[in-house]
């Protein structure tokens, strides 16, 4: 509960930063001026147990930090804004959505290779028969439906260009 925090006395402010590094994600927590690392809190899966929110506040979490060594500790975590609260639980949300795309794909992908592929080109001697619609034929004839018009023997003149004036020379 947040309320049982000293919120008016925080033991130290600074700066957080969300990367990843495959399918984990990092909470950073840094000076706010040199950058220096205070404390990163390795996050394998949301919600979990690494960032637990709190009962009574959308802007408060629990963050499980962890150094080097493998010690572990639990510390509060809250935003002044709810704004920033709500784009830190969707910044999370998003990297491990996007981590089941991922492994999703992957899967489909292994599926599709190891399942049995189609042979979709005709067999030996196969047939099939398409019905055309529109297509008439001549009486035994197996050429195309409608004969092509013959071209006319002399090219014909086109009209002159729109807005354009009719030239005066005759063609040869």
């Amino acid at each position: 509960r947040a309320a049982d925090w000293q919120l008016d006395q925080p033991a130290w402010s600074g700066r957080m930063r969300i990367t990843a590094r495959g399918d984990v994600a990092f909470i950073r927590l840094e000076d706010r001026t040199s950058g220096e690392l205070f404390a990163q809190a390795p996050v394998e899966q949301f919600p979990g147990a690494a960032v637990e929110s709190v009962t009574d506040s959308s802007r408060y979490f629990v963050i499980r930090i962890e150094d080097g060594n493998g010690r572990r500790a639990f510390i509060g975590v809250g935003f002044v804004d709810r704004g920033d609260a709500f784009d830190f639980n969707v910044a999370l949300q998003d990297h491990f959505k996007w981590v089941r795309q991922q492994s999703e794909l992957a899967r489909q992908a292994q599926s599709l290779e190891e399942g049995p592929t189609l042979d979709l080109g005709f067999k030996e001697g196969q047939t099939i028969t398409l019905n055309i619609a529109n297509i008439k034929k001549k009486d035994g004839a197996a050429g195309s439906a409608k004969p092509r018009p013959a071209a006319p023997a002399v090219p014909s003149r086109l009209p002159p260009p729109p807005g354009g004036r009719a030239s005066a020379a005759a063609a040869p």
